[in-house]
């Protein structure tokens, strides 16, 4: 059935639809099956995710088609697609009329995903106009309130040198607080990874407490202070605030060195606002495990990694993982700091849309996977600033001289980039940093050739 005459209007300009204000704005890279017209396919999506249906129904009105989405643009060469969608057709809370992620994504990759005239389609960017914007949590605790904590500047207080424990699973309670005070020594913040919970071979009310008394220990020891992010993602929101308040109690007076780690793409926008809500005072870290099944550019639907941590600073997460952008072990180019733009600055230009935040709070980049000093100089080159969370794993714990080494090899990888220097001449001064170069050799070879020769 051709909707075309009812959910398309070719004509509408996209300044002056981002100029009124009424219409959240969304960028799909959608291509129809074979067979079918590209118009007709566009029609058919915009309707399926607002008022249509695939008959004429005698309860349609003129006010039912005032709330229709409508497909705005279409570029057939490039397969995109836009579509604006009415600020009404979406669900706001009873309670206080705040607006819900879960609504967006209903809506706008709901049955459309599995339409039988679409050969694929994934959100690539979106547009938030201010009246349905201000409806959103937003971010409660930033980058700002951990430099506090660490005794930094508020304004660029750089890098927070962090670990994930690893093995990530089959540590007991106490080789994990062990393996904690051992970074600690050298290292700012340790995060639980996204399967560490309450196993049986680790119960959450035996491993938070000796984890808690590492942190004492260790604060003492070094006269610094130190951060932790614990996993309270539960498929219950009863479990998660049970977690929250239990490791709340045992840290007691370090409380607000504590963050919670919520996995918000398996756990979904539930979760996050769960502990965005019962837990405002604390750092908020979304850690999105599993996002790509349909982030991956292997991936025809869904949407993109950029969508997806747009949406996190809509939902209010302190910080989000945004990858390595290429110089890490996961997927990713260097084009890809324009995620951490997008979440960090108050106006940003996203791959379609330019989004003005209204002062929303920023959400901090969090990087892992594969990243250790060698590699560092290069991302923040890259990325343009080191005010970020970085939870390297093997970068520590692999470091020949031991996590605490790991750990001091970082700081003097973010010294190297904020001095201009050359990363072997600068190894020559700096043992931690120069130990990493024997420590992870294939790619000080790949990035640094000569340098056995230079460090002798």
């Amino acid at each position: 059935m051709d909707q075309s005459n009812r959910y398309a209007d070719l004509t509408l300009s996209e300044s002056q639809l981002i100029a009124d204000g009424e219409h959240v704005l969304v960028t799909y890279i959608m291509k129809p099956k074979v067979g079918y017209d590209y118009l007709v396919t566009a029609a058919h999506f915009a309707a399926e995710s607002s008022t249509g249906t695939n008959v004429s129904v005698s309860t349609t009105d003129d006010f039912t088609k005032s709330v229709d989405a409508l497909v705005y643009e279409i570029d057939e060469q490039k397969e995109i697609t836009k579509i604006a969608y009415p600020v009404d057709l979406f669900d706001f809370n009873m309670i206080d009329g705040r607006a819900m992620l879960a609504s967006f994504l209903t809506l706008t990759i709901g049955n459309n995903q599995g339409m039988g005239d679409v050969e694929y389609a994934k959100m690539h960017d979106f547009y938030f106009p201010p009246k349905y914007l201000s409806k959103f949590d937003g971010v409660s605790t930033t980058i700002r309130d951990l430099w506090r904590i660490l005794g930094r500047h508020q304004v660029n207080g750089g890098f927070i040198v962090g670990t994930i424990i690893k093995p990530k699973l089959g540590l007991r309670p106490e080789p994990f607080a062990n393996a904690c005070y051992d970074f600690w020594l050298g290292g700012d913040f340790i995060k639980n990874d996204e399967p560490q919970g309450n196993q049986r071979f680790a119960p959450i009310k035996e491993t938070i407490p000796l984890v808690a008394d590492a942190m004492r220990r260790v604060q003492d020891e070094t006269g610094e202070a130190k951060l932790f992010s614990a996993n309270i993602t539960a498929d219950d929101y009863h479990e998660m605030i049970a977690r929250g308040e239990f490791i709340l109690e045992t840290f007691a007076g370090n409380a607000d060195h504590v963050a919670f780690l919520v996995d918000g793409y398996v756990a979904g926008p539930h979760a996050i606002t769960t502990a965005r809500r019962h837990f405002p005072d604390q750092y908020l870290h979304y850690h999105r495990a599993g996002h790509g099944a349909v982030t991956s550019p292997q991936s025809k639907r869904g949407y993109t990694a950029f969508v997806l941590s747009k949406m996190a600073r809509c939902q209010g997460a302190s910080g989000i993982h945004v990858g390595t952008m290429g110089f890490g072990k996961m997927e990713g180019e260097s084009a890809d700091k324009n995620i951490a733009h997008m979440i960090e600055q108050d106006v940003a230009e996203g791959p379609f849309y330019k989004q003005e935040w209204l002062g929303m709070n920023p959400t901090t980049p969090i990087i892992s996977g594969g990243m250790n000093a060698i590699r560092i100089p290069g991302f923040f080159k890259n990325l343009g600033h080191s005010n970020l969370i970085l939870t390297a794993g093997g970068g520590c714990f692999g470091h020949l001289d031991g996590a605490k080494a790991g750990a001091t090899s970082l700081r003097q990888a973010e010294q190297c980039w904020k001095q201009g220097a050359d990363p072997v001449e600068f190894a020559k001064e700096h043992k931690e940093f120069a130990r990493a170069f024997e420590s992870f050799s294939e790619d000080a070879d790949r990035l640094y050739p000569g340098w056995r020769e230079k460090l002798k």
